[in-house]
């Protein structure tokens, strides 16, 4: 499975962006994805992510209500819409992907190493 994200740049807060993830070599049905981001100086951290068969969702605490996930099954891409962006929102955005997972998991404890697979991230900048 290869995953490639796309989308990021600069956006002030406040704006909005959406981030793509683009899988190939697997289907989005065999795979729950998660959307994880990682901050210049702070560990990577996990904040949504979708089930695999019916693609529902789960979101960290710092997100809610502002960003969602959602799927395209055609086009087998996961979007990340992000909204109402605060100034603790820029770093590297990645998509990640753990197979054969009808359950996603995101959040503080989950170990990275659960999901497989993993894109080289998009980054949205700082505007500061």
């Amino acid at each position: 499975l290869q995953i490639v994200e796309s989308g990021g740049g600069l956006v002030q807060p406040g704006g909005s962006l959406r981030l793509s993830c683009a899988l190939s070599g697997g289907t989005l049905d065999r795979y729950a994805i998660g959307w994880f981001r990682q901050a210049p100086g702070k560990e990577r951290e996990g904040i949504l992510c979708a089930n695999s068969k019916d693609g529902s969702t789960k979101s960290t605490d710092s997100v809610k209500g502002r960003f969602t996930i959602s799927r395209n099954r055609a086009k087998n891409t996961v979007y990340l819409q992000m909204n109402s962006l605060k100034p603790e929102d820029p770093a590297v955005y990645y998509c990640a992907a753990e197979p054969d997972a009808d359950e996603c998991v995101i959040g503080p404890g989950i170990p990275l190493v659960k999901y497989d697979y993993w894109g080289q991230g998009t980054a949205v900048p700082s505007t500061s």
